[in-house]
């Protein structure tokens, strides 16, 4: 029994060695284990109709594997998916031939819906999520005019004037277009 968790672990070992990169998927090693865990299952089912009395021990032993195989297949599957989530926000939304060649059809699939409610939700909110990653300090900049610009309006209509050698303090999202325009420049102390 214990060979066929090692089989399973072997799986998430690969996975793990493999770091920055996702490897083709083990489709083969996957039935294989499936197959052992069907055997196991069976094994367990003939011994428990036939009311064996000295073979709970061997039930819970099989049993207890089936669990471990389980686990081991799900993590390996459940980090594939997550190793390909990471690449998306990575990557974006073009993934190289051979690193989509390396995903499964499942897997393909599983990352298209991914991007699309990736995509409907961030313009639900009207902000682009993948273009930072990580969060910005603040949500208000210091900037400081470059040149001169004339009036701004800003989301909620106040009204400012840029003037050359003036600063202001901006949301961040309403003053990053005007910093590479080039009219304004992000004060940093």
């Amino acid at each position: 029994m214990v060979l066929f968790v090692e089989k399973a672990l072997e799986l998430v070992k690969e996975l793990k060695r493999s770091r920055g990169w996702l490897p083709p998927l083990k489709e083969d090693a996957l039935r294989d284990c499936l197959a052992d865990m069907q055997a196991l299952f069976t094994e367990n089912q003939n011994d428990v109709e036939t009311h064996m009395e000295n073979r709970h021990t061997t039930v819970h032993a099989r049993h207890v594997a089936l669990s471990q195989i389980r686990r081991c297949l799900l993590a390996y599957l459940y980090q594939r998916l997550m190793a390909a989530r990471d690449m998306r926000w990575g990557f974006g939304t073009a993934l190289s031939a051979d690193l989509r060649e390396n995903l499964s059809e499942q897997e393909q699939q599983w990352l298209r819906r991914y991007n699309g409610l990736l995509a409907d939700y961030m313009s639900s909110v009207g902000m682009d999520l993948s273009r930072y990653r990580s969060p910005p300090k603040s949500l208000y900049v210091q900037v400081r005019c470059v040149k001169d610009y004339g009036d701004f309006e800003t989301e909620d209509g106040t009204c400012i004037v840029l003037a050359r050698d003036t600063t202001h303090f901006l949301e961040r999202s309403q003053c990053e277009k005007l910093i590479h325009q080039g009219i304004v420049e992000h004060v940093t102390s």
